[in-house]
């Protein structure tokens, strides 16, 4: 019966922390979906002019008298819907990293804090940072080159909902590139790789960034080189935060290293008493004396090099040993004292 109390015990204190995650883990949702809501009721007051805002790249580049088109019954109301929504969850991504670092703070160490903290940071910055490149760069250039690029006879109207598609997948395409530094320096954190290499796999980067940029953007040479080389360039900055990196961890180790020099590690009680133990017993053979090595006549004095299993080693006189030396030493100077005065 006691046995089955503790089991029941043992199970609910298991199961009883990992149920308070959830529930913590639930009301940081809920919290993330409210906040979503407040900016989406805010901004769906706003939606046309909001899409009349996102549409701005192309619309100037669009011919005299073309506009956009909306070829689906409910898109002049469902386009800006979605991009109220979408755009919500964007300005919610700060508040939306900060609860999830909430929820996983508590469990990390300290020096995992303060590396965890700045690389979110970091990474919001680079995404929006992504987002507004796009805008401000890429859009009007890669529309200036559709609309220069349009046959004679046809006239560019664009889809509002397949525009808005269009944008918010570049939108994607370049804050997820714009992560290139982040991940080079998690890599480099954790272990997985260094600069040097980094910088060994400099041409496959290259390639791989035209490949991305060809994948992601529309079947255009101007739109591809524009991911491709801020890909790239990232990847150069990311380079030198490795660099800096792993700069400090090497200063960091041969500190440590000095440290341990200075301060050796002090040893176990058990192992100082056989060290101790150790140096008794030999201190015992010493003193004792030895009839094999003891001095048999004057003119042999002790060999202080003993040859052991064929070996040539080294072993102290002990201190009857001595004392015979001393007295062979002092009766052979007193004999030739006494033959200088004869």
């Amino acid at each position: 019966m006691s046995e089955q109390q503790h089991d029941t015990d043992s199970t609910m204190e298991t199961e009883q922390p990992f149920m308070a995650h959830l529930i913590e883990l639930r009301d940081r949702i809920l919290r993330i979906v409210v906040v979503v809501i407040a900016f989406f009721l805010v901004l769906f007051f706003f939606a046309n002019d909001l899409y009349q805002l996102v549409a701005e790249p192309l619309m100037k580049q669009l011919p005299e008298g073309s506009t956009m088109i909306a070829t689906g019954v409910a898109a002049p109301f469902l386009t800006p819907f979605k991009l109220s929504l979408v755009a919500s969850i964007f300005i919610a991504i700060p508040y939306v990293f900060y609860q999830f670092w909430s929820f996983v703070a508590p469990g990390l160490y300290q020096h995992e804090k303060r590396l965890a903290l700045p690389l979110i940071a970091s990474s919001v910055i680079l995404f929006y940072g992504g987002i507004v490149f796009s805008f401000y760069v890429v859009f009007p250039l890669m529309f200036a080159f559709f609309t220069a690029t349009t046959p004679d006879g046809v006239t560019m109207m664009t889809d509002i909902s397949q525009y808005l598609d269009f944008i918010l997948k570049m939108f994607f395409a370049f804050g997820l590139a714009f992560e290139v530094p982040i991940v080079t320096i998690v890599l480099t954190l954790t272990g997985v790789t260094d600069a040097d290499k980094l910088a060994a796999k400099r041409p496959y980067v290259i390639v791989g960034s035209f490949v991305i940029g060809m994948l992601l953007t529309p079947p255009d040479i101007i739109s591809q080189t524009l991911l491709a080389i801020p890909v790239w360039l990232l990847f150069e900055l990311g380079i030198v935060f490795s660099r800096i990196i792993g700069n400090r961890r090497k200063k960091q180790e041969a500190a440590d290293n000095n440290d341990n020099d200075d301060n050796p590690t002090p040893s176990s009680p058990v192992t100082a008493a056989t060290e101790a133990e150790s140096e008794d017993s030999q201190a015992s053979s010493d003193s004792a004396p030895s009839t094999e090595s003891a001095p048999s006549t004057v003119d042999e004095p002790h060999n202080e090099f003993a040859e052991v299993d064929g070996d040539d080693r080294y072993e102290p006189m002990s201190d009857t040993e001595m004392e015979a030396e001393l007295d062979a030493i002092e009766k052979e100077e007193n004999k030739e004292q006494e033959d200088k005065k004869s």
